[in-house]
C-alpha cells in the first residue's frame, strides 16, 4: 500500500457529492487537495476549509475542465500552490436526460465534452509530469450506464463507456511507469439528484439501499493506495450489475 502523505490530488468537479467524498478521504491519508469547480464556488471553499480542518493543504481552482486552455492554467496553478499532481480524480461530468427522439448532436457533443473530453485533458496535462517521477494514480469516475446503457440516455452511455476505454489505454500504456490508472462505476450513489427524483427508490437496488458517497471514496482510495491494481473497473452499484 503506497503512503499518500506528501502527494498533491487534484479533483475535478470536487465542489460535492462524489468528489468531495472523494477529496475528504485522500485528505485524511495525508494528500494535498486541490478542488477543481465551475460554478459552485461556495462548496468548493467550504471542501477547502474542511480538508485544512483535516490537517491538509488545499486549494480550488475554477476552471471548465472541457476546454484546453482552462485546464492549462488549471495545472499550473495547482503546480504553483500545492505543487506537481500525484494523484488524478477525473469526476467532473453531467448528466442531463433527453428523450430519445429528442436527443440532437447539440447534446451529444456537450455531453461527450464534458465526461470524457475533459478527463483526456486533464489526463495528458497531469501524466507528463507523473512519467518523470515515476508514480502516479489516475482514477475515472464512470457510471454503471457505461455497461447497461443505463437510463439518462446514449450519449451519457457512451460518455461514460468511453472514460473506460480511455482507462484501459493510459494503464496499458503506463503499467511499466510506476502509474496505474482504474475506474469506479456507481449506481444510484444518494446524492441531490437521487434523492429529489421520486422516480428513483432504493428498492430498485438489489441490497435494498441507495450507495453513499463516503463508499465510493473508500474504492477511491483502495485504488489509489494499491501499486498492484491497474486496468480495472470497481462496480459499486449495490448489486444492479455483476460482473
Amino acid at each position: 500500500m503506497a503512503s499518500l502523505a506528501g502527494k498533491t490530488a487534484l479533483i475535478t468537479g470536487g465542489s460535492r457529492g462524489i468528489g468531495r467524498a472523494i477529496a475528504l478521504a485522500l485528505a485524511r491519508a495525508g494528500c494535498d487537495i486541490a478542488v477543481n469547480y465551475l460554478r459552485s464556488a461556495n462548496e468548493a471553499m467550504a471542501v477547502v476549509q474542511e480538508v485544512r480542518d483535516i490537517g491538509s493543504r488545499a486549494w480550488a481552482v475554477q476552471a471548465d475542465v472541457s476546454q484546453e486552455d482552462d485546464v492549462r492554467h488549471m495545472i499550473s496553478t495547482v503546480e504553483k500552490e500545492l505543487g506537481y499532481v500525484d494523484v488524478l480524480v477525473n469526476n467532473a461530468g453531467i448528466n442531463p436526460k433527453k428523450p430519445l427522439d429528442e436527443l440532437g448532436l447539440s447534446e451529444w457533443k456537450e455531453m461527450l465534452d464534458t465526461n470524457l473530453t475533459s478527463a483526456f485533458l486533464v489526463s495528458q496535462a497531469v501524466v507528463p509530469k507523473m512519467r518523470q517521477r515515476k508514480w502516479g494514480r489516475l482514477i475515472f469516475v464512470s457510471s454503471i450506464a457505461a455497461q447497461t446503457g443505463g437510463v439518462i440516455g446514449p450519449h451519457y452511455a457512451a460518455s461514460k463507456a468511453g472514460m473506460l476505454g480511455l482507462m484501459h489505454s493510459y494503464a496499458n500504456l503506463l503499467a511499466k511507469e510506476g502509474i496505474t490508472s482504474n475506474a469506479i462505476a456507481p449506481a444510484l450513489v444518494e446524492t441531490d439528484m437521487i434523492r429529489n427524483n421520486p422516480s428513483i427508490q432504493p428498492e430498485m437496488l438489489p441490497v435494498g439501499r441507495f450507495g453513499r458517497a463516503d463508499e465510493i471514496a473508500d474504492a477511491a482510495l483502495c485504488l489509489i493506495t494499491n501499486g498492484y491494481i491497474t486496468g480495472q473497473t470497481v462496480n459499486l452499484n449495490g448489486g444492479w450489475y455483476m460482473s
